[in-house]
């Protein structure tokens, strides 16, 4: 049960990024190694609380999946940290996996998911004929060349408001007749050509690493990595934009392709109405 941020209690907004890779995903799951489950202990440290916080998020990540732009709201007792203050506690016990990168009190009647009004995802391919060591972890290797305009022109095909039930993981004990309606707002696949990338690349194996920038107001369970799985089988040649189309008018997952790595992908941003 949450919290009530009441007289007793203050509202915090933190800024989180992390590592998915060392986490079971966001959520807290009893016995396994989660992002909420070790900032609630970290937070009921700091806070001196006798159990840890009640955490909210704005988008549940899987398990692998990282993030640099996770938001997050808990409800703590008065504490002698001002955001700055706050920030470095908590990273001294978290850091590297779990970084937070601002805390500050919450404006009145925030929710860090129900307040969002949209999210940014980004999924990284590394196209070549061999691995990079120092991408594996952050990006999914496909060794068949592919085609990046047949790419950008099947996620053309995601913009504007669909029902995307073939492109998500049905909810546990349904049984998928629900429709689960999404407004895209962007969806871009690019070639990251950024100086650390080319640091990164400067002497290892020769390729690219690509970029798919999606946006929304919210997504469903893996609908993203569902999306990357069949745009990379349109860049192979085996799909086109028309047989993705017909796959989004399906809302069927019948003989859908397998979704992407979970380490490819990174929730990037979240934002509110006041801009931030």
């Amino acid at each position: 049960m949450e919290q009530s941020a009441g007289a007793d209690f203050q509202r915090w907004r933190l800024l989180l990024a992390y590592d998915g890779a060392a986490f079971r995903g966001f959520a807290p799951q009893p016995e396994v190694p989660t992002v909420a489950g070790a900032l609630r202990q970290a937070l009921g440290r700091t806070a001196r609380m006798s159990e840890g916080p009640v955490i909210t998020c704005a988008g549940r990540t899987d398990a692998g999946v990282h993030a640099r732009g996770q938001v997050v709201h808990v409800d703590l007792p008065p504490i002698a940290y001002d955001g700055v203050g706050l920030a470095r506690a908590l990273n001294r016990q978290l850091a590297p996996q779990v970084v937070v990168v601002r805390a500050e009190m919450a404006p009145p009647g925030f929710d860090a998911r129900r307040s969002a009004t949209g999210r940014a995802y980004r999924y990284l391919v590394w196209n070549a004929p061999a691995p990079d060591p120092l991408l594996a972890a952050v990006s999914w290797h496909v060794r068949d060349p592919l085609d990046l305009v047949s790419m950008r022109t099947a996620s053309d095909v995601l913009l504007g408001t669909h029902d995307f039930r073939s492109f998500c993981r049905h909810r546990p004990g349904g049984d998928g007749s629900e429709p689960i309606v999404r407004r895209v707002t962007r969806a871009q696949w690019s070639v990251d050509d950024s100086p650390e990338v080319h640091d990164v690349r400067n002497g290892g194996a020769e390729g690219r690493l690509l970029r798919f920038d999606i946006a929304a107001g919210s997504f469903c369970h893996q609908m993203v990595r569902s999306l990357v799985g069949a745009l990379v089988e349109v860049g192979r040649g085996r799909e086109n934009a028309a047989g993705l189309m017909a796959r989004l008018r399906a809302v069927s997952r019948h003989r859908m392709p397998d979704p992407a790595p979970p380490g490819g992908l990174c929730l990037v941003s979240v934002t509110y109405d006041d801009g931030s």
